[in-house]
């Protein structure tokens, strides 16, 4: 059974999550914007491998600071897309939504840092 919240309540969720963020952490993501929708378009999901029947709660689409130059001048700035109603499915109560929020965010942000899916796994944000 899903939780669902209002737009305003999920984005302030999003914006607890990353407020509690170390301040070393925060300044490094100044130039990232996340940016929360209702569902993936198609597009999305097949990107990541996934149909249109399977959720995808969030997407890190840029290039990872790790890899990121001076001659990166002119490029957008990476994009966090945390997906609202795929979280809200993904969650059965109140405290398991502020979680799932929380880890989604920390999972798109680990891309962002140049994390894999077994790094991010390991530290407890798969």
């Amino acid at each position: 059974m899903s939780h669902h919240v209002s737009r305003k309540q999920f984005e302030k969720l999003v914006e607890q999550a990353l407020a509690d963020l170390p301040e070393q952490f925060a300044e490094i993501l100044e130039e990232l914007t996340i940016e929360i929708r209702d569902r993936p378009t198609t597009k999305q999901l097949a990107s990541v491998g996934l149909s249109d029947d399977q959720l995808l709660l969030g997407l890190y689409h840029g290039r990872p600071i790790t890899e990121q130059s001076v001659s990166d001048s002119g490029v957008l700035p990476g994009i966090i897309y945390i997906f609202q109603e795929d979280v809200e499915t993904a969650s059965d109560s109140k405290d398991q939504l502020i979680d799932e929020v929380r880890t989604t965010v920390l999972h798109e942000i680990g891309h962002h840092f140049g994390l894999d899916e077994d790094d991010l796994d390991a530290l407890g944000f798969g």
